[in-house]
């Protein structure tokens, strides 16, 4: 499956980094760090399998996009309860962005909507650790402030999860 991601800069990795050991209770700590603006499933759209067409499908779609880059902001921490897929809580970045929400909304109407995890459930973080206990989850959000973060990009990658890698580069 391939996913449309924006690259995280150096700002949020180092502040992943110093959150490293807040996040040690829990059972898996993020060691890379992305922010999803889609999901392909070929359940929904047949070309969600091929990255040629996948990628020829994004390119006006990402060109249209009206300001040529995203404005971005980690703007807190947060936490879900019980993730979609996966063990929980899921402990993230909350990354607050208009054109990301815009641009994910138009990716959904071409590609379709995983359910469950995107159109209105479609809550832009970067996840910092997952597992564990929900007190600590709450523990951890009631005593830790950041700085906000904020950047833009003006490229995305498709990622290809079967080898866990960047396939492709797309400039908006």
């Amino acid at each position: 499956m391939f996913s449309l991601n924006v690259p995280v800069p150096g700002q949020v990795a180092r502040l992943a980094s110093e959150l490293h050991p807040e996040l040690t209770r829990f059972e898996r700590i993020r060691e890379r760090h992305s922010l999803l603006a889609k999901r392909f499933d070929t359940a929904l759209d047949d070309d969600a399998d091929s990255l040629p067409r996948l990628r020829e499908r994004l390119r006006p779609l990402l060109r249209s996009h009206d300001a040529g880059s995203l404005d971005l902001r980690v703007t807190g921490l947060d936490y879900f309860e019980t993730p979609p897929r996966g063990p929980g809580p899921v402990v993230y970045l909350v990354v607050e962005s208009a054109d990301l929400d815009a641009l994910h909304r138009r990716l959904c109407e071409s590609f379709g909507t995983v359910e469950g995890m995107e159109g209105e459930e479609y809550d832009p973080h970067v996840t910092l650790a997952r597992g564990g206990r929900i007190a600590d989850a709450t523990d951890l959000i009631e005593r830790t402030s950041i700085e906000p973060v904020a950047w833009t990009t003006e490229e995305l990658r498709i990622r290809d999860s079967r080898y866990r890698e960047d396939a492709a580069r797309i400039r908006l």
